[in-house]
């Protein structure tokens, strides 16, 4: 029986999410990254809420640095549509660099909006193709 990961001590939930890192797809990495960029701008969204800058501008920081593998890990000449996409990924980085900047919340909320149906379509594609082999499945979505 394995223990639910909220309950495993820090040690533990490292290796947990090391081991989930390491042995997932392409595809399920990619909605891993989305996930936590997601929640990265929950956090600063909340911390800029509650008055902390310092916690809100780390948020970000982490946002950014995922932002930034997202466009450097992006193959732009395996699909028509990935010039469209590292374009928005330069908008993207440029929101954040704005959200740390300025006390609205409405860049980091801009970036959520974006953000939220990549992480779906991710999503569904990692779902489709789970079990799927490298050379006829996951890979070949989009």
């Amino acid at each position: 029986m394995s223990l639910p990961v909220a309950v495993l001590p820090g040690e533990a939930r490292s290796a947990y999410a090391r081991d989930a890192v390491l042995s997932a797809s392409p595809a399920r990495l990619l909605v891993m990254l989305y996930d936590r960029l997601l929640l990265d701008l929950a956090r600063a969204e909340a911390a800029r809420a509650e008055g902390e800058g310092g916690r809100a501008v780390a948020e970000l920081f982490h946002a950014q640095t995922i932002v930034l593998e997202l466009s450097s890990s992006l193959e732009t000449g395996r699909w028509s549509g990935a010039a469209g996409l590292l374009s928005l990924y330069g908008y993207l980085s440029r929101l954040i660099a704005r959200a740390t900047t300025e006390e609205s919340a409405e860049p980091i909320r801009e970036c959520a909006r974006l953000v939220a149906p990549l992480a779906e379509a991710w999503r569904e594609a990692a779902s489709a193709g789970a079990g799927a082999t490298r050379t006829g499945g996951i890979d070949d979505v989009g």
